[in-house]
């Protein structure tokens, strides 16, 4: 089992930036990527990015790139997102995931792909 606690979220005006982040622990030789993915009321979940945990691959969202970067540290067992230039379409609870996967597009972006789940953290951007 792998347990994943985000946290960072918070109230930030539009144009601002925010950082969150996710700390894993349990068995975390049985992932190989981690992802981020955000919600709003009555919409499903939205994959915004995702990390290999080995070497340098990522992925993101249209609606994010350019704007948010993901990024790693092994020795802490974390992953975080850096978000810049937000928007108030932004406003969404934040969800970390982990899982072992092929990182290609074609799966990454798969919420099923994803063994693991972290309990969310709010991110609200006001105009």
């Amino acid at each position: 089992q792998v347990q994943l606690v985000e946290s960072g979220g918070g109230l930030v005006q539009a144009g601002g930036s925010l950082r969150i982040s996710c700390a894993a622990s349990g068995s975390i030789f049985s992932i190989n990527a981690m992802g981020w993915y955000r919600q709003t009321p009555g919409k499903e979940r939205e994959f915004v990015a995702a990390i290999s945990w080995i070497g340098s691959n990522t992925g993101y969202a249209d609606f994010v790139k350019g704007r948010f970067t993901i990024s790693r540290d092994n020795a802490k067992n974390t992953v975080a997102l850096q978000m810049n230039s937000l928007k108030p379409e932004d406003t969404a609870v934040y969800y970390c995931a982990a899982g072992r996967i092929v990182f290609s597009s074609s799966y990454y972006v798969k919420t099923q792909v994803y063994n693991y789940w972290g309990q969310g953290t709010q991110v609200t951007v006001s105009s």
